[in-house]
């Protein structure tokens, strides 16, 4: 078969025509069109969900999403939209590049170097277009 696909891509396939025939205006929905939609969570749903509201003295916000986007990185760096989610909201909270990085690249021992190098692809792409936000807002 030449046009062979993955398990991961078939699995794709399915779900977007089951979606398709639910709600036929989710035809043209992709998950880079949901970042566009929801480039990052609410700052007050973060702290109610993750935050120090149910665990006072716990974690700080950073510390946690360094541990959210190891345990993205560990399942295959499947969940691009989340990867995505978790750098922008770093990249908020005052994280480097070379920070975010060694994240990911510390699970390559325990995900594998496929895993590892399409979570330092996505995030890679996230920190792209922050630079290039903040070029933009530094020029005006």
């Amino acid at each position: 078969m030449s046009d062979a696909k993955t398990p991961f891509e078939l699995m794709m396939a399915q779900a977007q025509e089951m979606v398709k025939s639910m709600n036929p205006a989710l035809e043209t929905f992709t998950p880079k069109g949901f970042d566009s939609l929801w480039p990052t969570m609410p700052k007050e749903w973060m702290e109610m969900a993750f935050g120090n509201t149910f665990n006072t003295g716990g974690l700080d916000a950073k510390t946690r999403l360094y541990l959210t986007l190891a345990g993205l990185t560990m399942q295959g760096a499947q969940a691009e939209a989340q990867i995505r989610m978790t750098v922008r909201h770093l990249l908020e909270l005052g994280a480097t590049k070379q920070e975010i990085g060694e994240c990911i690249a510390q699970m390559s021992m325990f995900a594998g170097l496929p895993a590892m190098t399409k979570a330092g692809e996505i995030a890679n792409d996230v920190i792209k277009d922050h630079e290039a936000g903040n070029k933009e807002e530094d020029e005006e």
